[in-house]
C-alpha cells in the first residue's frame, strides 16, 4: 500500500523544518564514526582500567580489540516492579555475547522512579526532570567509549525517553531496547477505578482501598494499564528499535528469556565489528519519530508523550511539534480501547492481537511509514509478526489477520473512532492537550464556572467541606514545568471521576501533567505558556466562565478581553518544598523550556544558529521579561 498523501506531506513538512539541524547532527554521527572503531582510541592505561575487573577469556578479547563489546545501561532497581526484572539480564546477555565470541559489560546505571509510587508526593516535583538525569547518566555511562553498541534496560514513563536522549547523543552506536513486560492481570482496572471513587467519597476504609490496590499492583512487571510505561513500549517497536513484539512477553518466562538474548545477538550483529551496521542515530529518523506519533495516536497511548516525544526528536536533530501531533491523530484512527480509554489491560490487548496487528493495519493502509530501517532484519514489516518458540528457539509467526476481541483492538475499517486519542486546544489561554479517547462524547463538551487553586490539595479540601459549584472548571495553575517541576495530578483523578459519576458537569485545566492514566473527564492539561512564564492561567478568577470543546478544539475563557487584558498575574500562593531533593533542582527549574519544546532542563541536539531551537523560544513569554517572571522562584529556591 502508498503511503497516505496526508502523511507523507506532515512527515515533509517535519523533514524540511528539520533540514538544517538533522544535517548538523547527523555530521556529529559521523564525526564520532570517522574516529572509530572504539576501543581503539584508549590508550594502554585507559583500556586496562577498562577491562581490569574482567575474567581471563572477556580481558583476552578486550585486549585484542577485534571483537564487539556490549554496552549495557540499565534502569534496574528492585522497588519498582518493572525495573526489578532486570535484576538477571546483564548476566544473560554477557553469557549470549561470550557464546558468540563476544563481551558486554554494564556500562552504568539510571536512576528509575515511579510516579505511581510518588503521586501526589513531593518526591513528584523530581519526576519531569529525572527525564533529563538519566539522559545525562546514560551519556556519563558510554563516555568511555569501551563499546561498539548498546542495550538499553528500561521501562517506565521518564526513563525510556531519557534513555532514548542519551543513546541518541551516542548516535554512532547501534542500539537495542530491552523490555521486561508486564505483570500478568490483577483485578480489572475498572473495579481498582471504583474502589478509589469510593474511598474519595469516604464510602470505602484504606483497609479496603490497599486491598485493591496490592491485588491490581501485585508482581513483577509493568502496571497492566495503558499508561506512559506501556505507551514507551509501542512507540519503541514502532521506531524499530525494539525487538518485534517485544513489548508484552510477561517477565520469567522462557519466551521473554529467548528475546533478551536474541537482543543480545542482534546488538552484536549491528555493531560496528559485526556484518550489518546500523547505528541508532540514522534509525532513528524523520519517518520513526512519525511512527511513533501515529501508533500514540491509534492505540490511544499518554500524554506525556506530547512531551517526551518531542525532546526525543530534538535529540535527533528533528524538530516535532504539537501541531504535528494534533494532524497526525486527525488523520489516524484509534484501534485500540486499553484501560483509561477502556476496560481491557495490555495482557488481553497482547492476546487480542497486540503491536503485530496494529502495526499491520496501519502499514496495509498507507498509515504508517513501512519503509525503515530497524533493529531487525526484516523491517518495519517483521513488527507485523509475532515472536514464539518452536522446539525452545525463537522464531516469528504471522500476527492474526482478524482481531481476536473486537472490543479492545480493531482494524483500520472498522475504528472506535475516526481519529486518534489526542486533540490540540487553542483559545485566550493558550494551547494545551486533552485525551479525547478516554472520555465519552457526551463528555467533551463543558461551560462551566472556575474553581481557582494552586495545589491540587486545596481542590480535595473544597470538596470536603462542601464548598464546590455543582458544576465547575478546575484551574490547577503553576503546576507548570518552571514552577515546580511539572508533577503528575493523577492524585485528582478519583475526585472528579466520583463527582461526574453523580452527575455533575467537571473538567481540569492545568498548566501540570495527567498522564495515560488520567481518567473518564475532560482534562486540558500542559497549559502553554504556563503561569509562570506569565501565561494567561495565572489571570484567571474564581467565577470566570470557561468553555472546553474537546471535538471543536478550543478552550477558551468568557472574559471581556480588555478587562482580562488589565488583570494583574495572582501570585503562587502553593508553599515552596525543600524536602525529598527538590531543593537540588532549583537550576532545572531555572532552565526548563516550555512544554510544547519537550520541557527540557537540558540542551539536547546540535544547537540551532540562533540558539532557540533546543531550548526555549522567547516568544512564549507573551512579551514579559524572563527575569521578573522568575523572580518569585528564585526566592523560592534561595
Amino acid at each position: 500500500m502508498s503511503l497516505h498523501p496526508k502523511l507523507h506531506a506532515i512527515t515533509e513538512r517535519i523533514v524540511q523544518r528539520s533540514v538544517a539541524s538533522r544535517a548538523a547532527y547527523l555530521a556529529g554521527v559521523d564525526a564520532a564514526l570517522r574516529d572509530g572503531p572504539f576501543r581503539s582510541r584508549l590508550s594502554c592505561g585507559n583500556l586496562a582500567h577498562g577491562f581490569a575487573a574482567c575474567g581471563p577469556t572477556d580481558k583476552s578479547r578486550l585486549r585484542g580489540g577485534v571483537t564487539p563489546n556490549l554496552g549495557i545501561i540499565t534502569a534496574y532497581n528492585d522497588m519498582l516492579s518493572a525495573h526489578q526484572p532486570f535484576e538477571h539480564y546483564p548476566e544473560i546477555l554477557r553469557e549470549t555475547a561470550r557464546e558468540l565470541g563476544a563481551t558486554a559489560q554494564v556500562a552504568g546505571g539510571v536512576p528509575a522512579m515511579c510516579d505511581g509510587v510518588t503521586q501526589g508526593r513531593g518526591g513528584m516535583e523530581l519526576s519531569l526532570f529525572s527525564r533529563d538525569v538519566i539522559a545525562q547518566s546514560t551519556a556519563i555511562g558510554l563516555s568511555h567509549d569501551m563499546f561498539d553498541a548498546s542495550v538499553y534496560l528500561g521501562v517506565c514513563d521518564k526513563i525510556v525517553p531519557g534513555l532514548l536522549i542519551g543513546a541518541l547523543a551516542f548516535g554512532h552506536l547501534p542500539a537495542i531496547f530491552l523490555p521486561a513486560g508486564p505483570m500478568t492481570p490483577g483485578i480489572p482496572n475498572k473495579q481498582k477505578a471504583e474502589v478509589r471513587e469510593r474511598y474519595a467519597a469516604g464510602q470505602a476504609t484504606r483497609e479496603e482501598l490497599l486491598e485493591a490496590e496490592a491485588a491490581s499492583y501485585h508482581g513483577a512487571g509493568t502496571c497492566t494499564f495503558y499508561g506512559t510505561a506501556n505507551s514507551n513500549q509501542t512507540l519503541l517497536e514502532a521506531m524499530g528499535v525494539q525487538l518485534p513484539g517485544a513489548s508484552f512477553v510477561n517477565p520469567d518466562t522462557p519466551l521473554r528469556d529467548a528475546l533478551t538474548r536474541q537482543a543480545a545477538v542482534r546488538a552484536l550483529e549491528i555493531s560496528a565489528l559485526g556484518d550489518d551496521f546500523r547505528p541508532l542515530g540514522r534509525l532513528i529518523d524523520e519517518r520513526a519519530i512519525v511512527n511513533a506519533v501515529v501508533t500514540l495516536m491509534a492505540t490511544g497511548g499518554s500524554t506525556n508523550h506530547t512531551i517526551h516525544w518531542i525532546a526525543v526528536a530534538r535529540a535527533a536533530g528533528i524538530v516535532l511539534t504539537w501541531d504535528d501531533m494534533d494532524q497526525l491523530s486527525q488523520l489516524i484512527p484509534l484501534l485500540a480501547r486499553v484501560y483509561p480509554n477502556g476496560e481491557a489491560d495490555v495482557n488481553r490487548f497482547a492476546a487480542a492481537g497486540g503491536t503485530a496487528f496494529v502495526f499491520r493495519e496501519l502499514m496495509e493502509a498507507g498509515l504508517m511509514h513501512a519503509d525503515l530501517q530497524t533493529v531487525a532484519e526484516g523491517g518495519m514489516h517483521q513488527y507485523g509478526q509475532e515472536p514464539a518458540l518452536r522446539d525452545g528457539k525463537l522464531t516469528y509467526i504471522d500476527g492474526v489477520r482478524e482481531s481476536a476481541d473486537p472490543d479492545v483492538v480493531r482494524g483500520v475499517a472498522d475504528p472506535f473512532e475516526a481519529q486518534g486519542g489526542l486533540r490540540l486546544l487553542r483559545g485566550n489561554l493558550g494551547r494545551s492537550l486533552i485525551k479525547l479517547s478516554a472520555v465519552k462524547p457526551q463528555f467533551r463538551t463543558i461551560e462551566a464556572p472556575a474553581v481557582v487553586v494552586d495545589a491540587p490539595q486545596v481542590l480535595n479540601k473544597l470538596h470536603a467541606a462542601g464548598v464546590l459549584p455543582h458544576d465547575f472548571v478546575a484551574v490547577v495553575r503553576y503546576q507548570g514545568p518552571r514552577a515546580n517541576g511539572m508533577p503528575e495530578l493523577h492524585s485528582l483523578a478519583p475526585l472528579l471521576g466520583l463527582l461526574q459519576n453523580q452527575g455533575r458537569r467537571v473538567a481540569l485545566v492545568t498548566d501540570g501533567r495527567l498522564s495515560g492514566a488520567s481518567g473518564k473527564f475532560p482534562a486540558a492539561i500542559h497549559m502553554t505558556p504556563e503561569a509562570s512564564r506569565g501565561g494567561p492561567l495565572a489571570r484567571v478568577r474564581e467565577g470566570d466562565i470557561i468553555r472546553l470543546d474537546g471535538e471543536a478544539g478550543t478552550l477558551e475563557l468568557l472574559v471581556d478581553a480588555a478587562e482580562f487584558a488589565a488583570r494583574e498575574p495572582a501570585p503562587n500562593t502553593a508553599p515552596a518544598g525543600h524536602d525529598l531533593g527538590r531543593n537540588l533542582f532549583a537550576m532545572s527549574r531555572r532552565l526548563v523550556g516550555p512544554a510544547d519544546q519537550g520541557a527540557m532542563s537540558i540542551s539536547c541536539g546540535p544547537a540551532a544558529d540562533d540558539g532557540s531551537i533546543w531550548n526555549y523560544d522567547a516568544e512564549y513569554e507573551l512579551g514579559h521579561d524572563a527575569a521578573a517572571a522568575d523572580a518569585p522562584h528564585e526566592a523560592k529556591d534561595a
